[in-house]
């Protein structure tokens, strides 16, 4: 895929609301999350979660631009948000739906004239971790595909990685493996 536009979701979503797709000025939104320890390694444990979004209908070489995105908020430490993520997230929330439903006007300089403009979230780039605690869905486990759901195909991995009974188990889907290390005591 070489631009969000070319994906088979971008067309149905055009197809699902077409008064939306009807204006080229709305604004298709991708969302950028992960969590990151600021301070050396050594130091206490204390994450940052920076929430970053981005306009999906620049060019292809312009949509990861830094002069193209915005930082909405920042998640503070000292922990990862968990399940209090929403708590955070919930003024962008309200933002983006006031955008969806009801728009805002906005003035548009190369036709030098108002126009109410909406915006949709499109999509959200992560990796599985932070999917997890944005999603809320569980990517360990026997269900942690969250395309396949419980139609999962996944099976479990074991293998000793050495001597002292240490042993790698985990799940495994078409597109994700989880693994948590675990220790023999027999």
């Amino acid at each position: 895929m070489y631009h969000p536009a070319n994906a088979e979701a971008w067309k149905i979503f055009d197809q699902t609301y077409p008064e939306f797709a009807s204006e080229p000025r709305n604004v298709r939104l991708g969302l950028a999350t992960d969590g990151f320890a600021p301070f050396s390694l050594s130091a206490a444990q204390y994450t940052c979660w920076p929430v970053v979004c981005y306009p999906l209908n620049l060019p292809p070489n312009a949509v990861m631009k830094r002069q193209n995105m915005f930082l909405t908020l920042v998640i503070p430490g000292p922990e990862h948000p968990g399940r209090d993520i929403d708590v955070f997230l919930q003024p962008l929330i309200d933002e983006l739906e006031i955008l969806w439903s009801m728009g805002i006007e906005t003035y548009d300089v190369s036709l030098k004239q108002n126009f109410n403009m909406k915006a949709a979230l499109a999509y959200t780039v992560n990796d599985f971790p932070a999917y997890s605690v944005l999603s809320g869905w569980g990517t360990s486990g026997a269900m942690s595909c969250p395309c396949c759901m419980d139609k999962t195909k996944a099976f479990w991995l074991e293998m000793v990685i050495n001597s002292s009974g240490s042993t790698v188990t985990g799940s495994s889907c078409r597109n994700t493996i989880g693994f948590e290390l675990t220790r023999n005591h027999s």
